[in-house]
């Protein structure tokens, strides 16, 4: 509990200050907060992300992978709609929006809006239509010290304008990835005796090369439209090596080479029009995926001279997504309805192959059934919801529906499986005073799958076979979340965010047949934790131009375990985190700096025959300075874990079940990540 202690402690500290200043920052209503351009003028942002991006205290989140479209989980709106697509949402337009368009902020609580799903702060981000047309640039090496090779092509462009009754943005976008560490393996046996060291290098390089063009309409009265086309190639190719020393003196050498070089496609519409007492939005959305991987692994036996030993595991795989949506929205007096109803068809098809190094060299296909196969869900989902206010400063929204689903795994002989799930929420938004708002939200949720785990998995590099499940079944949760924030005035911002989810068949690693293992359902778990989340501006003590970013988070969980039904936590969740960062915009100069430290701890992983442990830079720490004209751009150059940071890895491997059989050996790693050099141009034309 000192977590949770520290959260309050925090925020109990800088609220007398705050109100000892009686001072207020951007303009602020009874039921919400605005930032204008001027407000963020210090940062010299060239998008719209870019301003959002320093709104003080505020958590950008994402869309989560909620089946289909579903409820709005994104807490970011653009002139107060909902992006409703599955290829990056609000956020990602704003990224392509000059900044020049932004006309205002507004920092709002979600159970006000009308908007089923949203709870706590959200962000509206209004936009001015284009008056000319205009485009943006920005360009971001990055390089690592050690293993990686650079990346010279990250970066983006995107040009806007308007014709007639059509706006459009055109963009090109590559969002890169480098992965690299490299340095000693030990191995241990059961009595703690070093049986085998190792020395490794791990580097994959990936890219992703985003086109899009996004078309909006002004129709006919008040109707208004929008199209999305997008197409995204990747290339993600992995490589892992290391020389192995076995205490015998034997030597050997493991190579695992990974390619993945595929692309999704993406089509999302929509369409408004006022219809009786209110306006219908039909949504329409088409989502293509091709992943072809192949991943190889062949070990060498370097002193004694034997035929090598390999297998490589070929997986083709389509996946597709077909969603077609109703939003019927009206009000009646104080009440603001809306029914949404959704059709949802999902699809994996998979030809999954296994091949094994023969003594000529050759890899010969061995039989692999299991990893073949085609998974389909049709899904149908309705939701009625009702927002009104009940006082002045009292906003209540309930949402209600369910949803039917057809499982199938179409090539076995079982028939479709049928579900219906209830699903619904009620939020409420509270504000005390002008400078408090807390919102209390309770939610019957359905949670998503992965179709993947329902076809065999093999996993080479640890040597471990996840069998596929045909029985698996979507996770339900009640959720619980609450969220306290409080205006400090010239003082900053500060929030705290709580949440209780109670979750029936959780997804974890579960017995399959008699001695395998793969992705299945445990019967309930618990997940509880606490988030603070803080801006402090240090223009009050006089130094002008700075501020600090806090963040400090904690949650617990707790599972049964299916083999020792002891109680124990969810594999692999993120469990403590902590940021820190502050930023000076020296005053009458172009120039900024900012340094940051970060930590992040993630639980243990629980299989059936092992339990590893892993954490990657869990501690991270940097810097950056910042030129904001450079001939009219801006540009950062950065450094990243300068505290040689590092990749950790802990793993007991059992001769069988964890349960019932000795341990095998355990494995030890520490290795070096190094530097991270990165730089960011940015522009406008």
């Amino acid at each position: 509990m000192l977590v949770l202690r520290t959260l309050f402690a925090t925020a109990a500290l800088v609220v007398p200050a705050a109100v000892a200043a009686r001072a207020t920052a951007p303009a602020t209503t009874a039921t919400k907060r605005i930032y204008t351009p001027a407000d963020f003028a210090r940062f010299a942002p060239k998008t719209a992300y870019d301003m959002l991006v320093q709104v003080p205290s505020f958590t950008i989140r994402g869309a989560s992978s909620e089946r289909g479209l579903g409820q709005a989980s994104e807490n970011v709106l653009i002139n107060g709609e909902r992006i409703a697509n599955k290829s990056g949402g609000a956020i990602d337009q704003l990224q392509r929006v000059s900044a020049a368009n932004v006309e205002r902020i507004e920092i709002v609580d979600a159970a006000g809006l009308g908007i089923a799903g949203l709870s706590g702060q959200v962000a509206n981000v209004i936009l001015n239509a284009a008056t000319k047309a205009s485009g943006q640039f920005e360009y971001n090496p990055i390089f690592r010290a050690h293993y990686a090779k650079p990346d010279f092509v990250s970066g983006s462009i995107s040009y806007s304008g308007k014709k007639g009754p059509v706006d459009y943005t055109i963009s090109l976008k590559n969002d890169p990835g480098r992965g690299a560490f490299g340095g000693p393996i030990w191995i241990y046996d059961a009595n703690g005796v070093v049986t085998e060291t190792r020395k490794e290098i791990y580097h994959s390089e990936f890219d992703r090369a985003n086109f899009q063009l996004k078309l909006g309409l002004d129709g006919a009265g008040s109707s208004v439209g929008n199209l999305t086309l997008g197409y995204t190639p990747y290339w993600n190719p992995g490589v892992r090596r290391d020389h192995r020393v076995l205490a015998t003196g034997e030597e050997r050498s493991r190579d695992i080479r990974t390619k993945l070089n595929g692309y999704f496609a993406d089509i999302s519409a929509d369409y408004d029009f006022a219809l009786g007492p209110g306006r219908l939005k039909l949504i329409g959305v088409r989502h293509w995926e091709h992943e072809p991987l192949v991943q190889t692994l062949i070990l060498t036996f370097d002193t004694s001279g034997a035929d090598s030993q390999g297998t490589r595991f070929v997986r083709d795989t389509h996946l597709g997504e077909t969603i077609g949506r109703g939003e019927y929205h009206w009000k009646s007096g104080k009440n603001d309805w809306q029914i949404s109803i959704e059709r949802a068809f999902n699809s994996l098809d998979q030809k999954g192959g296994l091949f094994e190094l023969d003594s000529a060299g050759e890899f010969v296909e061995v039989p692999f059934p299991e990893g073949t196969g085609k998974v389909t869900e049709t899904r149908y989902e309705g939701v009625v919801t009702l927002s009104r206010s009940l006082t002045s400063n009292l906003d209540l929204q309930v949402a209600a529906g369910g949803e039917i689903s057809h499982l199938d795994r179409v090539d076995d002989d079982q028939a479709a499986r049928k579900f219906f799930r209830p699903k619904g929420s009620i939020t409420f938004g509270w504000r005390p005073a002008k400078v408090w708002d807390v919102s209390l939200k309770l939610r019957r949720r359905v949670g998503q799958i992965s179709f993947y785990d329902f076809l065999a998995q093999p996993k080479l590099s640890e040597d471990r076979e996840n069998a596929g499940n045909p029985d698996l079944v979507p996770p339900q949760s009640w959720e619980a979340e609450t969220e306290i924030s409080r205006d400090l005035g010239l003082w900053g911002k500060t929030r705290l965010r709580s949440w209780y989810y109670r979750v029936e068949d959780i997804i974890d690693v579960i017995p399959i047949g008699e001695d395998g293992q793969g992705i299945g359902n445990l019967p309930r778990a618990i997940r509880y934790g606490a988030e603070s989340v803080s801006t402090l501006n240090f223009d009050p003590l006089g130094w002008k131009g700075a501020k600090l970013d806090l963040t400090l988070g904690r949650e617990w969980t707790s599972v049964k375990d299916p083999l020792t039904r002891e109680k124990r936590p969810i594999s692999g969740v993120q469990d403590a985190w902590f940021s820190a960062q502050v930023r000076h915009d020296i005053p009458g100069t172009p120039l900024a700096w900012s340094a940051y430290a970060q930590y992040q701890h993630y639980g243990k992983n629980f299989y059936l025959t092992e339990v590893y442990h892993g954490l990657d830079l869990p501690w991270i720490s940097g810097f950056y300075v910042e030129h904001k004209n450079v001939l009219g751009m801006k540009l950062r150059v950065s450094v990243d874990n300068i505290l040689n940071g590092r990749h950790l890895f802990y793993r007991h491997v059992y001769e069988g079940y964890r349960d019932r059989t000795p341990l095998a050996f355990y494995q030890r790693q520490n290795q070096l990540v190094g530097p991270l050099f990165s730089m960011s141009l940015k522009g406008t034309f």
